[in-house]
C-alpha cells in the first residue's frame, strides 16, 4: 500500500437505497449555516445578557461569516467557475446557492450593522466611546496627534496607484483605505491607497480615557494631512477583502508537510471571494477595488457602519467586569481529590466522565502530566487536533519524551486555520523525540483519544481518555465538552488498534467497544436506529435522543425519517447546521429539532437509543462520539463512538447533560418545518441548561458525596405524549 494513499473502506451500505434528495426532504446545509450563525448573532440582541457579552456575540457572528465565506461560499464559487453544476442534497446547483446566500448575507449584514450601532450607543451611555464621523474631530486630533505620529505613523506605507505602480497584492482579511487627492500647488490628482497591517490594534486609545478609543482607520482618515501633505482629499473609502481559504490536498504528495507549507502560501493568494466597502465609498472607488483586486467575480457588501465586526472582540477586553458574564472558576472533581490527586488511582477504582467547562480541563493535564512523571508509566499515545498557541498539553508529551517514554503524537496538518501551528508543534515534538505521525492525506484524524500504558504488579495496564472536544485549554473554558476516563482493557485494546490504524494503516480488526469512522460508523448508527424501528413497529417502545454540532449526512437523515414514519418518537438537539426537515406530516413528525445558543458553545456528541423502554432509562444504548452526523466525519475523518456502560457516568451523561438539553427553554431555539427557527419563551419553569452546571456539582465528580447530597435537583424530561 502506498504511503500517499489511504486505504479504501467505506461504511456505506450497498444494499440500502438512496435517499430521496430535494427541498422537500433537506434543507440546504449552506442556507442552513447562516440561519444559525443569525441566532448567535441576534443574542447580541438578548438584554438577559451583560452589555459586553452581547458585543461579543455580535463579534463572534462577524468572525464566523468570514469563515463561512473563505471556506463554504468560496468552494460553491470554484464549483461554478469550473462549470460544475451538481445540485445539493435539496436539488439547488452552485449558482443558485450563491443567489440565496447572497441575499441572506446581504439581510444578515444589514441586522449587523443595525445592532452595531445600537450597542454602539448602549455602550458610550457606560462610558465605553467608539469615536467616529460625528465625533470631535479637532478635539481628537489635538489628543492623539503624538499617538499618531510616534506609533502609527513609521508603521503606514502609502502606495500611489498609476501606471508605473500597480495595484499590490492585498492579504487575506485585508484592511485599507483608498484616496483620491488633488495636489494643491498644481491641481494634479493622485490615487493612493494605504493597506492597514495587521500587527496594528484595530482600536487606538485616547490618551487619558481609559474607556475611549478611534478605530484605525479613522485614526489615518483623522491625519490624512500629515500622510499626505500638499494634497486635499477628494474622496477616500474603507474596504476589506476575504479569499479563499480552503486547502486542497494532492494525493501524490510525497511529503505532507512541505506540501502544507506551500497550500498555506497559496491560501493567502486565494481568489477574493467577498468585497466589503464602507457605504459612503464613492462609486468610481468601489469600481477600481472591484477590478485591480479582481473582485469583479466577488460578492460585494456594503457595509453602513464598522468593517470587520470580527474586530470588535478587542472591545469586549475593556476592564469592566460589571458589563460581563460572572467571572466562573469551573470545579475540579471530588473524585479524583480524594484519591490525592492521583487520576490513575480514581480511574481505576471507577469511570470517570468530565463536563467542560462547568469542571476544569485541568483533569486532562493532570492526568497527561501525571503520566509524563510517573517511572512506571512506558508509552503515552495521543492525538491532536487543535492544541492551542500555549499549549501545556504539548509540554507534557515534551517532558514525558525527555523522561525517556514512548511517546506518540498524531498531529493532525489539516485542522483549518490551525496547520501553521500544528506544523510548529509538531516540530518542537520531534526535537524532544516523541514519534510524530501525520496521519492520512485525504483524511483528517478528528479522534480526540489519549492512551498511557503503566506498568502494575506482573503486567501492563491501559488508562484511555476519550474527548468529544479538542485538547485545548482556552476552547475548553468556553466550549461544552465530555472527557471521558477509563481502564477499561477493551477500550485500551481498541483504543491501541486505532493509534496503529493510523500510524500503520493496519486496519482494526474485532474492536470490543469502540466503533469508528471511516469504516462503520454510519451503518452501526442506521443499525441502532433500525432497532427502535422495529421496537416501534412491534409496539414496543422506542426513541432516540441525540445531541450533535451538526446533522447533514442524507442517509443518516432519510432513517430518522423512516423511524420518524415508523412512530419513533425522536428528540435532536442540533446546534448548528441542520438539513433535516421536522415535524412534516408523514415524514417527520414524530421529530423535533432544537438549537441551544447561549453563555457557552454546545460541542459535545452523545447519543440515547430507547432500547425497549421509555428514555431515558438505565438500559438506553449510550454513546459518545468525537463525530458529528455529517458526510466528512463518516467518510474522509477518523472518529469514534463509545458506548457508556458505567452506571454512574451513564446516568449522569444522560439524565443530567441530554435531559437539560432538552428541558432548557432560556437559551433554545426551535425548527419549524419551514427552516425557521423560533426562540423559545420561558413557561413558569425557566431554566437554562448553563445555569444549572455552573451551580450543580456532576454525579461523577462528587465522589462519595454522591451518597451524602440530597440538595441537588432532579432533572426530569416530559415526553411530547405525557
Amino acid at each position: 500500500m502506498s504511503l500517499n494513499s489511504s486505504p479504501l473502506r467505506a461504511d456505506n451500505d450497498a444494499d440500502a437505497s438512496p435517499p430521496d434528495f430535494g427541498p422537500d426532504r433537506f434543507f440546504n446545509r449552506e442556507l442552513s449555516w447562516l440561519a444559525f450563525n443569525r441566532r448567535v448573532m441576534e443574542e447580541a440582541l438578548n438584554p438577559a445578557h451583560p452589555l459586553l457579552e452581547r458585543l461579543r456575540f455580535l463579534s463572534i457572528s462577524g468572525s464566523n461569516l468570514d469563515e463561512f465565506f473563505m471556506v463554504r461560499v468560496a468552494g460553491l464559487k470554484g464549483q461554478q467557475l469550473q462549470g460544475i453544476d451538481d445540485p445539493s442534497a435539496d436539488g439547488r446547483s452552485p449558482g443558485q446557492q450563491l443567489a440565496e446566500i447572497e441575499a441572506e448575507v446581504n439581510r444578515l449584514v444589514d441586522q449587523q450593522q443595525s445592532e452595531w450601532q445600537r450597542l454602539h450607543r448602549l455602550l458610550a451611555a457606560q462610558g465605553i466611546v467608539v469615536h467616529g464621523a460625528g465625533s470631535d474631530a479637532e478635539a481628537l486630533r489635538a489628543a492623539l496627534r503624538p499617538y499618531f505620529l510616534d506609533q502609527i505613523f513609521p508603521i503606514l506605507t502609502p502606495q500611489v496607484l498609476d501606471p508605473a505602480h500597480p495595484f499590490p497584492f492585498i492579504p487575506n482579511r485585508g484592511l485599507g483605505v483608498i484616496f483620491d487627492l488633488q495636489r494643491k500647488a498644481t491641481g494634479d490628482t493622485v490615487r493612493e491607497l494605504v493597506m492597514i497591517p495587521a500587527s496594528l490594534p484595530r482600536f487606538a486609545p485616547v490618551p487619558g480615557e481609559t474607556t475611549s478609543f478611534v478605530p484605525i482607520e479613522y485614526l489615518i482618515e483623522l491625519f490624512a494631512d500629515l500622510l499626505f501633505p500638499g494634497f486635499t482629499i477628494r474622496a477616500r473609502g474603507v474596504f476589506r477583502i476575504i479569499r479563499d481559504s480552503d486547502i486542497e490536498i494532492e494525493e501524490e504528495a510525497e511529503d505532507l508537510v512541505r506540501l502544507f507549507r506551500t497550500a498555506i502560501r497559496r491560501r493567502r493568494r486565494g481568489r477574493v471571494i467577498l468585497l466589503e466597502l464602507a457605504a459612503d465609498m464613492p462609486g468610481e472607488l468601489a469600481a477600481v477595488l472591484g477590478d485591480d483586486i479582481q473582485g469583479h467575480e466577488a460578492i460585494v457588501a456594503k457595509l453602513d457602519g464598522f468593517v470587520g465586526l470580527a474586530a470588535l472582540s478587542a472591545l469586549v477586553e475593556v476592564d469592566r467586569p460589571d458589563l460581563k458574564f460572572p467571572a466562573y472558576s469551573p470545579r475540579f472533581p471530588e473524585r479524583i481529590r480524594e484519591h490525592g490527586g492521583d487520576c490513575f488511582a480514581a480511574i481505576r477504582s471507577k469511570d470517570i466522565v468530565v463536563h467542560h467547562p462547568y469542571e476544569s480541563f485541568d483533569v486532562v493535564l493532570s492526568f497527561l502530566r501525571q503520566a509524563a512523571a510517573d517511572p512506571d508509566v512506558v508509552a503515552i499515545k495521543q492525538t491532536l487536533y487543535r492544541a492551542g498557541n500555549q499549549s501545556p498539553v504539548i509540554r507534557a508529551l515534551i517532558e514525558a519524551a525527555e523522561a525517556g517514554k514512548s511517546v506518540t503524537a498524531v498531529v493532525e496538518l489539516k485542522a483549518r486555520f490551525d496547520e501553521e501551528q500544528n506544523m510548529l508543534w509538531a516540530n518542537q515534538l520531534e526535537r524532544a523525540g516523541v514519534q510524530v505521525v501525520y496521519g492520512f492525506i485525504e483524511w483528517k484524524t478528528h479522534a480526540k483519544i489519549s492512551m498511557v500504558v503503566r506498568r502494575e504488579g506482573q503486567g501492563y495496564r491501559t488508562y484511555c481518555h476519550f474527548g468529544t472536544g479538542n485538547y485545548h485549554p482556552i476552547t475548553a473554558r468556553i466550549y461544552t465538552d465530555l472527557s471521558f476516563f477509563t481502564a477499561d482493557p477493551r477500550a485500551g485494546r481498541d483504543a491501541a488498534q486505532l493509534f496503529n490504524y493510523i500510524t500503520g494503516y493496519v486496519e482494526p480488526e474485532r474492536l470490543e467497544m469502540l466503533t469508528m469512522s471511516p469504516l462503520n460508523m454510519r451503518q452501526n448508527i442506521c443499525n441502532l436506529i433500525d432497532a427502535e424501528i422495529v421496537a416501534a413497529r412491534a409496539g414496543r417502545a422506542s426513541g432516540l435522543w441525540a445531541k450533535m454540532n451538526s446533522l447533514v449526512d442524507p442517509d443518516i437523515i432519510d432513517k430518522l425519517y423512516e423511524a420518524s414514519m415508523a412512530g419513533v418518537p425522536i428528540e435532536l438537539v442540533v446546534r448548528g447546521i441542520c438539513c433535516l426537515r421536522p415535524g412534516v406530516p408523514g415524514l417527520s413528525e414524530t421529530i423535533r429539532v432544537k438549537s441551544v445558543v447561549g453563555r457557552f458553545l454546545e460541542h459535545s456528541r452523545i447519543w440515547a437509543f430507547a432500547n425497549g423502554a421509555l428514555l431515558p432509562h438505565q438500559g438506553v444504548k449510550l454513546f459518545i462520539s468525537s463525530a458529528d452526523w455529517m458526510p466528512r466525519n463518516f467518510d474522509r475523518r477518523v472518529e469514534y463512538m463509545i458506548p457508556i456502560e458505567n452506571p454512574t457516568v451513564h446516568d449522569q451523561i444522560l439524565d443530567q447533560v441530554l435531559v437539560a438539553n432538552l428541558i432548557d427553554n432560556e437559551q433554545s431555539w426551535v425548527l419549524q418545518p419551514d427552516g425557521t427557527y423560533i426562540r423559545l419563551t420561558p413557561d413558569d419553569k425557566p431554566f437554562n441548561l448553563h445555569h444549572y452546571f455552573m451551580n450543580n456539582p456532576s454525579l461523577s465528580g462528587r465522589g462519595t458525596a454522591l451518597h451524602k447530597r440530597h440538595d441537588v435537583p432532579t432533572l426530569a424530561f416530559t415526553t411530547r405524549d405525557d
